[in-house]
């Protein structure tokens, strides 16, 4: 490959360092019958996905200087499966956790819950109507820390109740990550979310916006997973739910925040249209993950 031009949303050296080792342990073990493990660089296949997750295309308008779409879309849906996503994803929590003072694992996490709309490709059964916003689609749970980072994620029916969607992000959070103690959330989270959590050991408080407050003020520690959705929208894929499978979904917002914290830790930010294209950039060096 070794001499295409970058795209902004390629990793960086630095950044790709930090995700090669869970990507090279991956292939070690998954290598083909005849004992090879592929004819693709790891690193443009990420890059490929990260590339989806910040234009959003369609599999088919991927740019053809990366590997096939097809072979781009098997390594994703193969890492959505079995957890790899996931595995590069809490790595570099851990890591920017660790870079702000904090320890690895959270003590605390803020929830909420956000409907978008789906394109024709989400079958009728995982789509549903938001009563309370009017809006038909998917929604998205997330829980986060205190510093907006991605702990839990669900899709669902956009008719899913929110109590359903925090019970569910409580087992979660319960589940892998018992450090967590304290958690917040709006009023569209009722008692059962409340008792669940105090079941749990994970003591659920109610932020209240004060009725007294007269235009957008940020609700306290509630702005903060508001901002993290704020963040993941400027990745185009999760803009709207294309996915046929709300696993798909999932993994989006999760390769989504990978980017944003690859881009913390390294100290690179993505370009926007209104950047100049920088001057005298040449592409980066590329290894291949399979050596």
């Amino acid at each position: 490959m070794g001499g295409r031009q970058p795209y902004p949303s390629d990793l960086s050296d630095e950044a790709w360092e930090l995700i090669r080792p869970v990507i090279r342990s991956w292939k070690g073990q998954h290598r083909s019958v005849s004992g090879h493990e592929g004819r693709y660089e790891m690193r443009e296949i990420v890059d490929a996905i990260l590339y989806q997750a910040r234009v959003g295309c369609q599999w088919r308008y991927l740019p053809h200087d990366f590997p096939p779409y097809t072979a781009v879309y098997y390594y994703f849906g193969k890492w959505r499966d079995d957890g790899t996503d996931q595995v590069v994803h809490d790595l570099l929590r851990w890591q920017v956790r660790e870079s702000r003072g904090r320890r690895e694992d959270p003590s605390a996490i803020v929830m909420d819950t956000q409907t978008v709309h789906a394109s024709v490709n989400a079958p009728k059964a995982t789509t549903g109507l938001d009563p309370g916003k009017k809006s038909r689609g998917r929604k998205r749970g997330i829980a986060t820390d205190i510093l907006g980072l991605l702990i839990a994620v669900i899709v669902v029916a956009a008719s899913v109740h929110d109590n359903a969607i925090g019970i569910t992000l409580l087992d979660q959070v319960a589940a892998d990550n018992p450090s967590v103690t304290k958690g917040w959330v709006d009023a569209g989270f009722k008692n059962a979310v409340i008792d669940h959590g105090a079941a749990l050991g994970i003591d659920i408080e109610v932020v209240q916006r004060d009725p007294n407050t007269k235009g957008f003020a940020p609700a306290p520690k509630r702005w903060i997973v508001e901002q993290a959705f704020g963040t993941l929208l400027l990745h185009r894929r999760p803009a709207r739910d294309y996915e046929t499978l709300p696993a798909s979904a999932a993994s989006w917002i999760r390769w989504s925040m990978t980017d944003v914290m690859t881009r913390r830790l390294t100290g690179h930010t993505a370009l926007t249209w209104r950047d100049p294209p920088p001057t005298g950039a040449r592409a980066p060096t590329h290894e291949a993950a399979h050596a």
